[in-house]
């Protein structure tokens, strides 16, 4: 059997496909950039498996995580979100992601892509931890501290430096699979 991250719920398909097959590998689309932005937002104070396991209902609610018609919703599809029962309903959390993708699309003018803004935060390449145990992992860094400042300039919200760490986490700029993973880069 496959070794894997403690935190990963082996009971729990979502959980083992999403560490498999997401968790820590470089994002390079915007598309997938933005997705993630959305997720981890909505994630702020639940659990990750809240989020995972509504996040089919995510992609159908937000236009396939497309920046350019999410920037467009009123607030007729607002109050539509808030009756989503496939969603989390936090009116903040909606709010954030309507203005978030507006955001998102200003640095992308301003970069050419977004992919080219967040990876600046780790010179263009992965950091590679060595982590033991999963109890080591930080939930910030100075990093995602200094991207969570920088978004929060450009006006995004819900992009605070452990949400950001997290999000690092999900897009592959940072790789916290523990040396015993068998996802870690020392196991290929």
């Amino acid at each position: 059997m496959l070794k894997r991250c403690d935190w990963v719920q082996l009971n729990n398909p979502l959980y083992v496909a999403y560490h498999d097959e997401e968790w820590g590998i470089p994002v390079h689309d915007d598309h997938k950039h933005f997705e993630f932005l959305i997720l981890e937002g909505a994630q702020a104070g639940l659990s990750w498996q809240t989020v995972l396991q509504r996040r089919e209902n995510y992609r159908q609610a937000f236009a396939s995580f497309d920046p350019h018609i999410v920037a467009t919703y009123d607030e007729q599809k607002k109050n539509e979100l808030l009756l989503h029962p496939g969603i989390i309903r936090n009116r903040l959390k909606i709010e954030s992601t309507i203005a978030n993708a507006k955001h998102f699309l200003k640095v992308q003018e301003e970069f050419g892509s977004f992919n080219t803004y967040i990876w600046q935060f780790v010179n263009g390449k992965p950091i590679q931890n060595q982590w033991e145990t999963i109890r080591q992992v930080p939930a910030e860094t100075k990093e995602s501290l200094a991207l969570s400042k920088d978004l929060k300039k450009r006006g995004f919200k819900f992009v605070g430096a452990t949400i950001m760490y997290a999000y690092m986490q999900a897009c592959g700029l940072v790789n916290d699979h523990t040396i015993d993973c068998f996802c870690h880069p020392s196991k290929h």
